[in-house]
């Protein structure tokens, strides 16, 4: 049997911030917290039997609340970018704050990162969870209708870090929800992910302008440098990206069938045998290598983030969907529900 145990974390905007801490039969660990339904520490075994951390972060309260890349946090209303903070529904023009260049980024100013969250503790086949909840009231961060949001966390005895997603609203209202944790298998802090070895299922990916706007074209991975569809390692062809800094940040299309949860990824430490398997119902997952990191963040037992030094693989709606009909859709109405299961499955070998 599992446990979740609970402690004092700190205290953000007047309200005590609590810390949940899940431990499987195995003695994997997961840690949380109710600012911004936030994971902070994830140990999971190498090929050896050692628990390592494998996600970016810090060891208190205060450096989540200043400026940081998201580290581990629940984004959303909706997640990744809207061109020029603008979208219209149902005949209304509705403005967004503009957090990324000339677009609306990861919910905005003060997106659901940055909100403290209801939790309780919750179990499942004997498995430890921590449920999260919280209403998104209609107007904030501008977006229309009251949104009612439950994230669960459940630390499987399988060894899987599942996360399940509902939302309901009132008005219809664009949600694209999604975790953003920065992983690096060897442990966070050990150096750039660059040799982990990747691959997605997807044999399309949507192409970007340099904003990180969609062009609108689903294009074919094959025969070019976004071609994860085998096993392949993360720094091999990351020199031939443009941009700056350079890497990926790119969505791409998963060949599964939306609503169903299937393999969406598969990476692997080369050095400490650790894998990370990510399922999900989504249709997309989101590439990044940690570009904009370059040192300035000193995180967990006083490592610093270098450039690459963790990755995140974001499963979600693509970015910018309000505005491409060819787009999965992204708009919520009144009498649905919103569901998004995905689960990390570790092992090591």
């Amino acid at each position: 049997m599992g446990k979740v145990g609970r402690a004092r974390f700190g205290q953000a905007d007047g309200q005590a911030v609590e810390l949940y801490t899940l431990t499987n039969k195995n003695g994997l660990v997961a840690k949380l917290i109710t600012y911004g339904a936030c994971l902070t520490e994830l140990h999971v075994p190498d090929k050896n039997g050692n628990l390592s951390d494998v996600v970016l972060g810090f060891d208190s309260l205060a450096p989540y609340l200043k400026e940081h890349p998201y580290f581990g946090v629940t984004i959303g209303r909706v997640a990744n970018r809207i061109a020029k903070g603008q979208f219209s529904l149902d005949g209304k023009e509705y403005t967004l704050a503009t957090n990324d260049g000339p677009n609306h980024h990861h919910g905005g100013h003060k997106g659901l990162d940055k909100r403290i969250w209801d939790a309780s503790e919750a179990t499942d086949d004997g498995a430890p969870a921590v449920r999260f909840a919280y209403v998104s009231p209609d107007g904030e961060e501008s977006y229309p209708g009251n949104l009612s949001i439950a994230v669960t966390y459940t630390l499987t005895n399988d060894d899987e870090l599942r996360i399940d997603y509902q939302a309901t609203t009132d008005e219809p209202t664009p949600v694209n929800l999604t975790h953003h944790s920065y992983f690096n298998l060897a442990g966070a802090g050990r150096g750039a992910i660059l040799d982990h070895e990747l691959q997605i299922a997807a044999d399309h990916y949507t192409p970007v302008y340099d904003t990180g706007i969609p062009t609108g074209d689903i294009a074919s991975v094959k025969g070019t440098v976004m071609d994860f569809t085998e096993p392949m390692e993360i720094g091999t062809r990351i020199d031939r990206l443009t941009g700056d800094p350079r890497g990926y940040d790119h969505n791409y299309c998963l060949n599964s069938r939306a609503g169903l949860l299937a393999l969406a990824a598969r990476l692997r430490d080369p050095k400490s045998g650790r894998v990370m398997e990510i399922l999900t119902t989504e249709p997309g997952i989101q590439l990044y290598t940690g570009n904009h990191l370059d040192g300035s963040l000193t995180g967990k037992e006083g490592k610093v983030y270098d450039k690459h030094a963790g990755l995140c693989l974001e499963t979600q709606h693509y970015p910018d969907s309000i505005h491409h009909d060819g787009f999965p859709s992204i708009v919520l109405q009144p009498g649905e529900t919103y569901t998004h299961t995905t689960v990390h499955r570790f092992s090591a070998g």
